[in-house]
């Protein structure tokens, strides 16, 4: 008896330890309120233009690219759309070309792109991987988080639900949303806080 009592106590433990894993986020991006004129990504001038910021072995950050298949599946105005794989240096050549690239690639309409020691994850103030930003044609920021409903899950979330809705040009429940994912980068590479405050207008009439 007292066998299976601490059974079921292990399993128990077990089982809330996944639990907040899961729904543990990672450390919020702090990204510009205006689109950083350092970046050497494009930004649109006739529609959104959305970011996304994985590391390409984080096995998390896979629902991340479903969720954003489904997002641009379903926008009635399609963004530009851009996912930075993370490459750090002195690492091997296409060591950042995983099945996660290759899925985001097969995406319509989205443009992968290696990130080079994550300079531009710097320049957007991300520290998660599978962080997303939308920004407006005037390179103001709409939106930051993340757009799975907890890590790894796929699903009806918070962040897709914004990402859409600003598409539509209406005004979102909310300019942000937790991000689940991993580390982007290494211990020490976090940026300071600093204030942002999206605009929730979308296009110039």
């Amino acid at each position: 008896m007292a066998c299976s009592a601490l059974w079921l106590c292990a399993v128990a433990v077990g089982l809330w330890v996944l639990w907040a894993f899961d729904n543990t986020p990672g450390v919020a991006a702090y990204p510009p309120a205006q689109w950083p004129s350092d970046s050497r990504i494009e930004l649109a001038t006739d529609r959104p233009t959305f970011v996304m910021l994985p590391h390409p072995r984080c096995s998390c950050t896979r629902a991340s690219i479903g969720e954003l298949a489904e997002l641009m599946a379903r926008a009635p105005v399609r963004p530009k759309a851009y996912v930075l794989f993370l490459k750090p240096s002195g690492l091997a050549d296409n060591w950042e070309q995983t099945s996660l690239w290759h899925s985001a690639a097969s995406i319509p309409q989205v443009t992968v792109v290696r990130d080079d020691d994550g300079l531009e994850a710097r320049r957007f103030g991300t520290a998660t991987s599978g962080q997303t930003i939308l920004y407006d044609g005037n390179g103001r920021l709409l939106f930051s988080g993340g757009i799975t409903v907890a890590r790894g899950h796929a699903g009806d979330n918070a962040g897709r639900a914004a990402i859409l809705a600003l598409l539509h040009r209406a005004v979102p429940d909310q300019t942000g949303a937790f991000v689940f994912g991993c580390p982007l980068l290494a211990p020490g590479d976090q940026w300071q806080s600093q204030e942002t405050k999206p605009h929730v207008s979308l296009f110039d009439e």
